[in-house]
């Protein structure tokens, strides 16, 4: 496509008229509602935008072409928009200035469309560019800005709002040639136009300072009270969108700001009171953000307390449900309709890992949008666990007037006031608890309620108290109580409707959490109620079942293990198994099942393991020959397959124990494994270094062929300047090592170096790490020490002092046991090397509440008495002095000191 002006000058470029119509009428037939060649019309445009002036083309017609629709125009501007995503940097420097100067006149063009199109293109280009490049554009931005044209000033800020919104940081850069920064220059302007009589130049004024909050420039600082000055008076906006800004502007700046806003803050807490009852829900949903934020920064909760009585009742009112709210509206479908593929949400599924969780349990998700009744439940939440029972006497009677309505009309009311209930069951559980028996009592018969979000709602309030319901059952009264509860929510989990069905399953997986030996004479009547949901519940709530049948499983373990439960949980689950292809997603939650089942029943799954087993090893046989040729392969790549099929085997390995040798030895599941071990993606790196931990345990003999191998690239995992970004992949190769290294004992010799040259800087610098991986690398490292301390006893003066304080935060158990037969054997070979950190190495054994390994207990008890014998003149006295009592009296145990103080 040449242009007339050939490669000239960009000031020389002309269209060619031919070219011209040719595009403009792509781009109208793209537009045709009724086009069916979109197709064939993408594909051309795509070929045009290899000739080097096609962007040219595009900024022409959109600056220029007067006598075509705006939409055309504005066809002309997005594609060129999104064509410099892929083309910019590549782009012949004369065609990129002629599309910069055809762009800047734009911003002041009559027609708003074009002027936000042309907005969006400058930023895209500030985006990947910069502004140092493009002095121009800062020029024509200031012009506009100062002019009287409000065409001109609008088109200014439309683009300048979008810069600030993608790439604040690019204004508050110093630039090549300018004496200030660009946000110097603007943001004086910004502020000015908060005062503006055009509401959409309020608007996109004050969202662009609200940008700059986080980042803080120095201007920013310096022009904090006529910031905040503008801001009350933009408070009371016509404008709703004006309105929500200003909101923002509050939430954040008490979120990282809050002092600016200490001598004003009476005045914003009284105004987000008002404006938490907004008539535009959107700036109400805006204010309600304050209270969890202001909770969430640790303020003085005394700033906050003279006005609970008047939050609470406004902030319940909110929990109520909208009339139009997609919950209401949804709550009446009925529950035999086959969900839809939109109704299935996005699912995750959480690799396997080993050690301390230190994740979040995951947020109750009562409803599905982030909306004002949400978050204003979120609000109660907060302030419960910061004031504690204070708030009971303003919430309680509100509480009891909403419940006590009965009329149909209320309904709304009464299911906000049991939201309420659930949203402070934590944060005032010590006042609740003389009262709980009476608040469960009355929650019950509310599972029945001819309302489904009453049902629902009321299934996930009676869950937030599970951990109580579960104590109660020590006594007779309780007992009775949990029964009832379980009973309840077992009828509600085969309600006909999908909403409470959800809420019943996901309530009875977090009873069965605590209440697990409790479920065990249950187990008849739970497992028949699961298993009819299971043949009623369409694709979405399934996945729900599927996590109770698991949590259930981890929470009885061998319990399940019964001819009579077997009967009534595996034929639909391997009928379900059996009905799935290996590229359904729907399989993905059924194997997260089986997993659990597989490590409740132990060996008693071996008459379902071979089937089980091998299905895991085709699906990952099949996803890695789909990421390399998805045709060849009969389906398309998708990681989560493998990552479950690995996880499933972990549970194999785990449930059968030795059992699984006799399938892994018929399969080529090492040489996969160390595939998968190499693999790009984190979270199949993760799930494969536990599954190597877990056959390192039951059946190491099968690894051996390639052990150096696994051991090579399980320490590659701890050696990456990415540690932090694959923590958990380096914390189960961490604790794979350890488990290879206990088997193989000098095997292991080689990579021991490399080994302990990472794990020594995960201890000496825990900071931003999770508990879990400094607990895996102290662990790892004893049994590094056992298995070879002719090799780590020579370095121990490096690290023993981090060591021994990792150790000492590590809860008594067997693996805790194998670091210290390390500690004991590089003491035994290297006395010297802990002489420096023997206050650190006594307060480490005084860590243990009781040793039950007899010979370990012995070792440690020589290692004291060693040191003991080995300091003299005082130096042991010394040494014990630095002791605090309790460490002392927990060292006596040993019987080395006994004289000694």
């Amino acid at each position: 496509m040449a242009s007339s002006g050939g490669a000239g000058e960009s000031s020389t470029w002309r269209p060619q008229e031919d070219g011209l119509r040719e595009i403009c009428g792509l781009l109208e037939q793209q537009m045709a509602p009724s086009s069916d060649e979109k197709t064939q019309i993408y594909q051309k445009l795509q070929q045009y935008s290899q000739f080097p002036d096609f962007n040219n083309y595009l900024a022409f017609i959109f600056a220029r072409v007067e006598g075509k629709l705006i939409e055309v125009r504005q066809a002309a501007g997005l594609l060129l928009k999104n064509n410099l995503r892929s083309a910019l940097k590549t782009m012949p420097p004369t065609n990129k200035q002629y599309v910069k100067s055809e762009l800047l006149p734009c911003m002041g063009a009559a027609d708003r469309q074009i002027r936000s199109t042309a907005g969006t293109i400058i930023s895209t280009f500030v985006q990947i560019e910069g502004v140092a490049g493009w002095p121009e554009l800062l020029h024509s931005l200031v012009k506009c800005l100062d002019s009287n044209d409000v065409n001109h000033i609008e088109g200014a800020m439309d683009a300048l709002s979008k810069i600030c919104e993608d790439a604040p940081q690019v204004l508050d850069s110093d630039i090549p040639g300018l004496s200030e920064r660009p946000i110097d220059v603007f943001l004086p302007r910004f502020l000015q136009l908060f005062q503006s009589p055009n509401i959409t130049l309020r608007k996109l004024s004050l969202g662009s300072v609200n940008q700059y909050i986080m980042l803080m420039p120095t201007v920013l600082y310096t022009s904090m009270e006529k910031y905040l000055q503008g801001l009350f008076v933009l408070s009371n906006d016509t404008a709703p969108e004006v309105r929500k800004l200003v909101c923002s502007a509050f939430v954040q700046l008490v979120e990282v700001r809050s002092a600016v806003l200490e001598p004003h803050l009476r005045n914003v807490i009284e105004y987000m009171l008002i404006v938490n009852k907004d008539p535009d829900d959107e700036v109400a949903l805006e204010a309600c953000e304050f209270w969890s934020t202001y909770c969430e920064a640790e303020l003085p909760p005394e700033n906050l307390r003279e006005f609970l009585p008047r939050l609470i009742p406004i902030l319940l009112s909110n929990m109520a449900y909208a009339d139009d709210d997609e919950s209401v509206l949804e709550a009446e479908e009925d529950g035999s309709l086959p969900d839809r593929d939109q109704d299935l949400k996005p699912r995750f599924h959480s690799s396997r890992f080993h050690g301390s969780e230190d994740a979040e349990d995951e947020d109750d998700d009562i409803v599905n949008v982030w909306n004002l009744r949400k978050c204003s439940a979120a609000a109660l939440d907060f302030l419960s666990n910061v004031f504690g029972d204070d708030i009971l006497s303003t919430l309680m009677p509100v509480i009891q007037a909403k419940l006590s309505t009965g009329s149909d009309e209320a309904w709304k009311d009464r299911e906000a006031a049991v939201l309420a209930l659930g949203a402070i069951g934590e944060g005032c559980i010590n006042g609740l608890y003389p009262h709980l028996s009476e608040i469960i009592s009355f929650l019950i018969p509310l599972l029945d309620d001819k309302f489904p979000l009453i049902r629902s709602i009321s299934c996930w309030t009676i869950s937030r108290f599970s951990k109580y319901i579960v104590q109660g059952t020590a006594h007779q009264e309780g007992h009775d109580q949990f029964d009832k509860i379980l009973i309840g929510l077992l009828r509600r989990i085969l309600d006909d409707n999908k909403r409470v069905q959800e809420a019943a399953c996901s309530a009875f997986a977090t009873l069965e959490e605590e209440a697990a030996g409790e479920l065990v004479s249950r187990l008849d009547v739970i497992l028949r109620h699961l298993m009819c949901a299971f043949g009623k519940y369409q694709r979405r709530n399934l996945r729900i079942v599927y996590d109770a049948i698991g949590t259930l499983a981890d929470a009885v373990g061998g319990e399940l293990n019964q001819p009579q439960y077997l009967e009534i949980l595996m034929p639909p689950l391997i009928a379900k198994w059996q009905q799935l292809s290996n590229s359904d997603k729907d399989l993905f939650p059924l194997l997260e099942c089986f997993t659990s089942i597989a490590q409740a029943l132990g060996t008693g799954f071996s008459h379902f393991a071979q089937p089980v087993f091998q299905r895991c090893i085709d699906i990952i046989q099949t996803q890695q020959s789909a990421k390399v040729n998805p045709v060849s392969a009969g389906t398309q790549y998708d990681k989560e397959f493998i990552v479950c099929s690995l996880d499933l085997l972990s549970g194999l390995a785990e449930g059968l124990g030795a059992g699984i040798e006799s399938l892994i030895s018929q399969s080529n599941l090492r040489d996969m494994l160390l595939q998968c071990c190499m693999d790009d993606a984190y979270d199949i790196r993760q799930s494969a270094f536990a599954l190597l931990g877990d056959l390192a345990r039951v059946c190491p003999v099968h690894l051996h062929s390639r052990l150096p191998e696994f051991l090579d690239v399980a320490a590659m995992q701890l050696n990456t300047p990415k540690l932090k970004e694959t923590l958990s992949v380096a914390n189960n190769a961490c604790w794979a090592i350890g488990e290879l290294a206990i088997k193989v004992h000098k095997e292991v010799s080689p990579v021991v170096l490399s080994v302990i040259s990472c794990l020594v800087p995960i201890l000496q610098h825990p900071e931003d790490l999770n508990k879990s991986l400094i607990e895996n690398s102290a662990i790892t490292l004893g049994r590094l020490a056992w298995v070879c301390p002719e090799l780590v006893s020579p370095h121990m003066e490096h690290f023993m002092q981090s060591w021994c304080i990792a150790l000492s935060m590590i809860r008594d158990d067997i693996e805790k046991e194998d670091a210290f037969r390390g500690l004991c054997a590089m003491v035994r070979a290297n006395p010297a090397g802990a002489l420096h950190s023997l206050v650190f190495m006594c307060k480490a054994i005084a860590s243990w509440h009781e040793i039950r390994s007899q010979d370990l207990h012995n070792e440690v008890s020589q290692v004291l008495y060693g040191y003991k014998q080995m300091l003299k003149d005082g130096a042991w006295d010394q040494c014990m002095s630095a002791l605090e009592p309790p460490v002392k009296q927990r060292l006596s145990k040993y019987q080395v000191q006994e004289s000694l103080w």
